[in-house]
Parts: C-alpha cells; sequence; structure tokens
C-alpha cells in the first residue's frame, strides 16, 4: 500500500496556494510543514482523517525526482526493503531510522532507484 506521495514544485508558495484551494472539495487540507534541517527547502503535506498522504516540495521543477513510501508492517520489513534495494543496485539516500521530526514513531529509510527517485518503507507503529 502506499503511504504517501510527493514531488518537487519551482514555486512552492504559488503550488501550496494551488493545492490548498484544489484539494478542498475533496477534504484535504494543508496538514504540516516540515524542513529537514534549516537549510532545506520546506514540505507541505495535505491529507484527510489526521493523515498527511499527498506532499510537494520546494527543491526545484518537473526535472527533479518523484518521492513515493510505501507502508511497512514492521520496522524490520524497512529495514529488509533498505537493504534489499541497496543489493539490487539503488543508493543509499537515508538508513533506516526513526524520523521524528515527523511523528515519534516514524521508521523509514530511503533509497535512489537506478533513475533516482526517492523510494521509501516506512513503518508508523511503535517499536
Amino acid at each position: 500500500m502506499i503511504d504517501h506521495i510527493g514531488f518537487p514544485v519551482s514555486d512552492y508558495d504559488r503550488a501550496k496556494a494551488f493545492y490548498v484551494q484544489a484539494l478542498a472539495p475533496l477534504g484535504y487540507v494543508l496538514m504540516m510543514e516540515v524542513r529537514q534541517n534549516e537549510a532545506d527547502a520546506p514540505a507541505a503535506g495535505f491529507g484527510a482523517d489526521g493523515k498527511p498522504d499527498f506532499w510537494i516540495g520546494g527543491e526545484g521543477g518537473i526535472d527533479k525526482p518523484l518521492h513515493v513510501a510505501i507502508v511497512a508492517k514492521s520496522r524490520a520489513m524497512v529495514d529488509a526493503f533498505h537493504a534489499a534495494a541497496i543489493a539490487a543496485g539503488g543508493r543509499d539516500n537515508g538508513a533506516p531510522g526513526i524520523r521524528a521530526h515527523y511523528h515519534p514513531n516514524y521508521y523509514g529509510a530511503f533509497v535512489r532507484d537506478p533513475h533516482g527517485h526517492n523510494i521509501e518503507a516506512v513503518c508508523h507503529a511503535p517499536g
């Protein structure tokens, strides 16, 4: 199951304003904005029912990679995904671990596929 999807936009403020208005009839609202650190571009997470699953980021334009996160039922599955993806020729883009800036139980791993897309496995369950 897809957990969330995200893609870069060239004009973050314009894109955010567009999606706030365009997604409202679907029950989607801007739920959170985050930065990995102070130097990073912002990312906006839209969603419904308490979970952001549609993300835009201010990293660039349409030539930038897509981000797709797939739900893992356990942290061990996240670890296994990361190892298998690296063995299959992927490039590490974030070793398995907690990403507390999303929420305290967010355990994810990131790999760039052969085309440069950011593929993630994520488990939201505690320990």
